[in-house]
C-alpha cells in the first residue's frame, strides 16, 4: 500500500515538472525593418523608391493617403513583447519626414 502512494507521487511530481517545458511559439507580426534599411531613406525619395527599400507599409491611412506606417511586433514564447513602429509622411509624393523607433541617418536630408 504504501508503495502504491510512493509510486503515485511520483508519477505526480513528474507530470507537474513537465508543464514548465510547454513550448511556445514565437510570433512575428507586421514589418521587419533594420536600422540598415533606415539609413538608405533620403529625403525626396519617391514612394516606389521607398516601398523598394522598405517592401510595403503595414498599414497606410485611409484618411491620409500622405502616411504610411511600418509596424513590426514580436511575442517570444518566453520574454517580453518586443514593438518596433516607423512612420513616413509624404509630401506632393515625395518623402518628407520619418519619425519612430528608428535613428535618422545624418544622410538624410542630404538631396539624391
Amino acid at each position: 500500500m504504501r508503495m502504491k502512494h510512493l509510486i503515485a507521487a511520483a508519477l505526480t511530481a513528474l507530470t507537474l515538472s513537465g508543464c514548465s517545458l510547454v513550448y511556445r511559439i514565437d510570433i512575428p507580426q507586421g514589418n521587419y525593418v533594420e536600422q540598415k534599411q533606415v539609413d538608405k531613406l533620403r529625403q525626396g525619395m519617391t514612394r516606389e523608391q521607398v516601398e523598394f527599400v522598405l517592401g510595403s507599409a503595414m498599414l497606410r491611412d485611409g484618411f491620409d493617403p500622405n502616411t504610411w506606417y511600418y509596424l513590426y511586433e514580436f511575442q517570444p514564447g518566453r520574454g517580453e513583447k518586443e514593438r518596433k513602429e516607423l512612420t513616413l509622411t509624404f509630401a506632393n509624393d515625395r518623402l518628407a519626414t520619418v519619425t519612430g523607433d528608428f535613428p535618422l541617418p545624418a544622410a538624410f536630408h542630404t538631396p539624391l
